[in-house]
């Protein structure tokens, strides 16, 4: 599956309601460790068939930002069954990523 980009617009469809689980990244185009962690979560997306991939813009989504208390980016937030599962801030490690599934 590929990395999907979401809004406030899509946000309810794409990961509320999603039948798997799905991890979100909060990120800023600005964003140097958001930057460095984009080809990983790439990679991940391609490579797990049994999650969805999404990132949301924090300077174009902010009331997503806040709705979440986003206070670091990137921050990474798992949602299972329409609800937050585990959350990571800051670069991660592809096993650290993956964890958040768990």
């Amino acid at each position: 599956m590929s990395l999907i980009q979401i809004t406030k617009e899509t946000f309810e469809e794409e990961v509320l309601k999603s039948e798997v689980p799905v991890l979100v990244d909060f990120y800023a185009d600005w964003c140097g460790p958001c930057k460095m962690m984009l080809p990983l979560i790439e990679e991940m997306a391609a490579e797990k068939s049994d999650a969805k991939f999404c990132k949301i813009d924090i300077d174009k989504d902010m009331d997503l930002a806040k709705k979440f208390k986003v206070m670091t980016i990137p921050t990474f937030i798992v949602f299972k069954n329409g609800e937050l599962h585990k959350r990571a801030l800051g670069a991660q490690s592809k096993e650290q990523v993956l964890a958040l599934f768990d």
